[in-house]
């Protein structure tokens, strides 16, 4: 139910009577407006309470829409063997997949093992490389030629000689 409007009637008729108005004629004029505003008081409560009544009905109707639905979806539901099937079936593949993820880990982790080593390594070497002390560089003028000077030939003895 609506609250109803406050109206002074006194206050209105003494309005329409300030601005010229006979008092019967006010009177007259306060009590139409009165009955209007309670008609539409009336009218308004019986507008409130059809919304009222559809927004009830339209609440029922999806009350039990939805009760339907979820008996139908209850009704659908699996056994508790049926879950306990799944369950393990479920645990089953899982624990199958956290051993390949484990045996995954560790080809990966040997593989990144084996590469950091050689890098380690590799790096070693060229420190050790780059430390070595250079070998003391001395002047060795290139080799050279040792001949003997060349003995000139002698001549041939002559056939005269003195005997």
């Amino acid at each position: 139910m609506s609250a109803a409007i406050p109206f002074d009637t006194l206050a209105f008729v003494k309005e329409l009577e300030g601005a010229g108005i006979p008092t019967a004629q006010a009177e007259a004029q306060v009590k139409m407006l009165a009955t209007v505003m309670r008609q539409m008081d009336a009218r308004m409560d019986d507008l409130a309470a059809r919304r009222d009544k559809q927004t009830t009905e339209k609440f029922d109707t999806l009350a039990d829409r939805n009760e339907q639905q979820v008996k139908g979806r209850l009704d659908g539901l699996a056994t508790k063997p049926e879950l306990d099937f799944r369950l393990a079936t479920v645990e089953a593949n899982l624990k199958r997949d956290i051993e390949a993820a484990k045996s995954e880990t560790i080809k990966w982790t040997a593989g990144m093992f084996a590469a950091q080593t050689a890098l380690i390594i590799g790096a070693m070497f060229a420190v050790m490389k780059m430390n070595q002390q250079p070998a003391p560089v001395s002047h060795i003028p290139p080799p050279q030629e040792m001949r003997l000077p060349a003995v000139p030939p002698t001549p041939p003895a002559s056939s005269t000689s003195p005997r």
